[in-house]
């Protein structure tokens, strides 16, 4: 158990390292949950969970690949407790979700301005393993270690997803970029 300047210290070290990433941890758990309430959520779990979990970090290794890999596996627990739950509905919220679908997605708002909505809606309709290494990739920035460090899995299965990924997205925005001059017949 801690004592109270050992939770000072921890406390401190903490910060230090981790609240740097919050802006792009927040991005993924957005791109991954479409919803900005959930993505707060997500990433205040994560948080937490590495808070907890500080002290088994290993001191000199990529805490922000160890910040994604607890984003993926709260994300993740989450995702398959909700499967296993009962889906209910209540009537009053059947307005409610009416006006939801009709309006912009969270994540479409962040990138109204950078990507188009066939580009994004592209990129939304990706298989889960796809989208995932593609938003860490391409969107964040991390490098084919810490994906595989994130999503533990082998640097190959990451190279493979983000080329396969690519390839699915090449092919359903061919006509897009057909329209807009990017390719030519």
């Amino acid at each position: 158990m801690y004592r109270i300047r050992d939770i000072e210290e921890k406390n401190r070290a903490f910060e230090e390292v981790a609240f740097r990433y919050m802006n792009p941890l927040y991005s993924a758990a957005l791109r991954m949950t479409g919803d900005k309430s959930e993505a707060q959520d997500l990433v205040q779990d994560s948080y937490l969970r590495a808070y907890r979990f500080f002290d088994r970090f290993k001191r000199g290794t990529n805490f922000r690949a160890w910040l994604f890999k607890i984003l993926r596996n709260v994300y993740i627990n989450k995702y398959y407790k909700e499967l296993k739950a009962p889906q209910t509905l209540e009537i009053s919220n059947i307005e409610e979700s009416v006006d939801l679908v009709t309006t912009a997605t969270p994540e479409n708002e962040i990138f109204s301005s950078l990507l188009d909505d066939e580009v994004t809606n592209a990129v939304e309709a990706l298989p889960e393993e796809f989208r995932i290494v593609i938003v860490l990739s391409d969107l964040e920035g991390l490098s084919y270690k810490e994906i595989a460090e994130t999503l533990d899995c082998p640097m190959g299965t990451v190279m493979s997803r983000l080329h396969r990924g690519r390839k699915l997205l090449r092919k359903s925005l061919y006509e897009y970029a057909k329209e807009r001059g990017y390719v030519k017949d």
